[in-house]
């Protein structure tokens, strides 16, 4: 058994550190490229929403390489997330791949069932292993994320232009080179350091803006067209509105804490959506209130084209913008979203932002 999963942000660094520690062979999908997309898009419905058609593209890269079991989480609610697995699979036995394809759908009224594909995906390790083995990908979880929210703060105030861009490439390159959870908590805090160290100019008050949406959307470079970089070079501290972070201990680690607080977010914007319809909508308008609440100085939006649930959080946002007067701009994509057309959009209103602040006129 060799197992692989889509390529989502940062989940591969955790992900080959859980099957490392397990013992379990894995083939780390390649980054997501131009080729992927094609590839995905080749053999996808055409109405089917972007992240579908790149994991198709990672899906096939990677059992070309080797691969022949995929893993991947299940979903509930209004929500086309919750076919993947069975869409997926069906299109990959048509084109004659042999496949096993594992989804961890929630325990639900039958923990039997989880379970039992847990521990086939673990190679039949203990459950002591396997516990162990999952609170060290959990630590490598959020010592990565504490990173790379170094490297947002860091990019809008570097002395040195492209410094943060530089250790960033760095480590998402040399990670793939450590084994095990150990190495990779060891490889994070020597860059993490490194990051700490980046020089900063004196006297600066970036614009801070909160990215909402659809969370393979936000947390995945190729999709977003590297928003959290481009809104970095531009001069603005990037806060996000979900992470691999919040999904983790939202739905499978026990932070009792961290559950309160984002109960409490999302009774906050309640006045505006006060139940799951599905996907990241509710979280999306949580986020936006919280962000409002936090001064921000903007918030964009950001989905894939045809995203049932994020299309209900867009027709809602605009009331979120008016009452709390802060600006919002929505960004959907899809795989013929242009380069210069989006950073045309991030400009003016970055640009609209800055006016509205004074950084630009001095204005008070």
């Amino acid at each position: 058994m060799i197992v692989t999963f889509p390529h989502m942000g940062k989940v591969y660094i955790p992900a080959k550190g859980l099957f490392d520690d397990l013992g379990v062979p894995v083939s780390v999908p390649n980054p997501i490229s131009k080729k992927t997309l094609e590839i995905g898009t080749k053999v996808s419905p055409e109405m089917a929403c972007l992240p579908l058609k790149i994991n198709m593209g990672n899906y096939i890269q990677s059992l070309d390489s080797g691969a022949d079991t995929i893993i991947l989480t299940g979903s509930c609610g209004p929500c086309r997330f919750g076919y993947y697995g069975i869409i997926e699979k069906e299109i990959l036995q048509d084109l004659g791949y042999k496949v096993d394809v594992v989804i961890l759908d929630a325990p639900g009224k039958d923990p039997g069932i989880f379970f039992q594909r847990i521990k086939k995906i673990s190679g039949n390790s203990s459950w002591r292993n396997i516990l162990k083995a999952f609170l060290s990908a959990l630590k490598v979880v959020e010592e990565t994320e504490v990173l790379f929210d170094i490297f947002l703060y860091k990019r809008p105030r570097e002395l040195a232009k492209g410094e943060t861009d530089r250790l960033q490439d760095y480590f998402e390159k040399e990670v793939l080179n450590c084994h095990g959870s150990g190495e990779i908590l060891y490889f994070v805090d020597e860059c993490r350091k490194k990051a700490s160290l980046i020089k900063e100019k004196p006297d600066i008050s970036p614009l801070r803006v909160g990215l909402v949406g659809e969370i393979y959307t936000l947390i995945e470079p190729f999709v977003n067209l590297n928003v959290e970089k481009k809104l970095g070079d531009l001069g603005v501290e990037v806060h996000r509105g979900i992470t691999i972070a919040d999904w983790v201990k939202t739905h499978l680690s026990p932070d009792w804490k961290y559950k309160s607080e984002r109960k409490k977010r999302l009774k906050k914007g309640g006045k505006y959506l006060n139940l799951c319809i599905g996907g990241h909508a509710w979280e999306t308008i949580a986020s936006t209130v919280h962000f409002a609440d936090m001064g921000l100085d903007g918030v964009i939006h950001i989905l894939p084209f045809g995203c049932m649930p994020e299309i209900v959080a867009e027709s809602i946002i605009p009331s979120i913008s008016r009452d709390y007067k802060i600006p919002t701009m929505t960004l959907t994509v899809d795989e013929l979203t242009g380069e210069a057309g989006y950073r045309t959009r991030l400009e003016a209103f970055v640009d609209l932002l800055e006016q509205k602040k004074g950084i630009k006129y001095g204005q008070a």
